[in-house]
């Protein structure tokens, strides 16, 4: 292909794409109701008796929804965005780069859901933690918007750092370290994991400090192993 064909195959896809995301964007902005109770269930989970948002703002209501039907589209647009991406680059992959391609992009979606259902049941825990530390003198009610800008950053921050095993053993493959190099340097990976997870924890709480820093000291041991097995 030509650079103008190239051109004209990555403006479809994005398009394409763009597209996608917009319609599942208006599905969630209808489903506005349902979607934010979802949200809301760690909320009420941490303070059963009183859930309730506080909006402050006239316009609070309606960057909420809009926020909702962005981010929404975005996730269930997702495999498609992801598709077209693969579609993309696939005819530049060599036989032996495409054998690899698939595993790992199958697995890199799905670590990343596992970090963000991980952060989902985590963020109840959160909340729980942060209305306690302020003491029983305060009451908790939270705005929306910064409620849910809280949620989806500790959920994409845990879907990313759940990527760290797929990057190990891409680095084993691309012989940048082994398995025997990371398995002798076990010790100061775990403090590394250790401040990482006390530091990128967007709550703050120890109990989701724990439960990003726990998976991500298994992971890198699975990684030591899936390295092995794939350089044999």
């Amino acid at each position: 292909m030509t650079l103008a064909e190239h051109l004209a195959e990555a403006r479809r896809r994005f398009l394409i794409s763009s597209a996608a995301i917009i319609v599942f964007g208006i599905a969630a902005f209808m489903l506005y109701s349902p979607i934010l109770r979802i949200l809301q269930q760690p909320y009420c989970h941490a303070e059963p008796k009183h859930c309730l948002f506080l909006v402050t703002n006239p316009l609070d209501g309606l960057t909420l929804r809009i926020k909702i039907a962005f981010f929404g589209g975005l996730l269930f647009a997702s495999p498609i965005v992801f598709w077209h991406v693969w579609r993309f680059i696939t005819p530049g992959l060599k036989a032996s780069e495409r054998r690899y391609a698939v595993p790992f992009v199958s697995a890199s979606l799905t670590f990343f859901g596992a970090g963000v259902v991980v952060a989902y049941f985590s963020f109840g825990h959160a909340i729980r933690f942060l209305v306690s530390i302020g003491g029983p003198s305060l009451v908790s009610y939270y705005n929306p918007n910064q409620y849910l800008g809280l949620f989806v950053m500790m959920m994409f921050i845990f879907g990313v750092t759940f990527e760290f095993p797929v990057v190990l053993v891409a680095l084993e493959l691309a012989h940048v370290v082994t398995p025997r190099q990371l398995l002798h340097s076990w010790r100061y990976a775990l403090i590394a994991i250790t401040i990482a997870a006390a530091v990128f924890t967007p709550s703050g709480d120890p109990l989701s400090m724990l439960a990003l820093a726990v998976p991500l000291t298994a992971f890198y041991f699975l990684a030591i192993g899936v390295g092995k097995l794939l350089r044999r």
